[in-house]
């Protein structure tokens, strides 16, 4: 076999790996959201473009790379979904970097943003004074969010995944009780049977897992 078929071959193979990726795994690496998903799609592009036009490796030992590195990704996700603490490890977390017209610069600082990046961000919302913000959270994905002081609703899930978002509860003023008695009044057991939770004109809106 030639050198021009092994890398039709290898290059098949590597496209049949990224879509089997994204049909197991979701859309999340066609427009990355997480850490996760940014390292998924650079180990898997330097695996097929390392190995491509090598023509040392057969395509045997590449299937084999293939499915080692989607079965590690496979296990990561599933981890990530069903522990808060794997998540927040691989994800971070939602940081608050401005509260009622305050900056947190401690947390600014840990997340890696000057001030000019804070200011340019919030021109970009059409804001160009810190005291307008009622709330600026930064998403695990780089994106800001921000609340300003004349609006009423958090734009912002109360709960993922079945898991508390701290910082929004600490944002409406309420503790974890509250959450779950708002469960319970609405016919769940915990939070784990939610899929989201949505905090809306002082009301939590539950949208639920679907039941086995």
């Amino acid at each position: 076999m030639d050198n021009y078929s092994l890398i039709i071959i290898k290059f098949v193979l590597g496209m049949l790996c990224l879509i089997l990726q994204i049909n197991l795994l979701g859309k999340g690496n066609l427009a990355p959201t997480s850490a996760i998903d940014q390292v998924q799609n650079y180990v898997l592009g330097g695996i097929i473009g390392g190995i491509i036009y090598n023509s040392d490796i057969s395509v045997l030992e590449f299937i084999m790379v293939l499915l080692i590195w989607t079965l590690i990704v496979f296990i990561v996700k599933f981890a990530k979904d069903h522990n808060i603490w794997v998540r927040r490890i691989i994800d971070g977390r939602p940081q608050i970097l401005i509260q009622n017209g305050q900056v947190l610069v401690e947390n600014c600082m840990r997340a890696g943003i000057s001030a000019n990046d804070l200011m340019f961000r919030l021109r970009g919302h059409g804001i160009y004074e810190v005291a307008k913000v009622k709330s600026g959270i930064l998403e695990q994905n780089g994106q800001l969010v921000i609340i300003e002081n004349d609006e009423e609703n958090v734009r912002f899930p109360l709960i993922n995944d079945g898991q508390i978002n701290i910082d929004v509860m600490e944002l409406i003023h309420h503790d974890e009780q509250w959450v779950f008695e708002q469960i319970r009044k609405a016919g769940y057991n915990s939070v784990d049977d939610i899929y989201l939770g949505e905090y809306i004109n002082g009301k939590l809106t539950l949208i639920p897992y679907p039941k086995a």
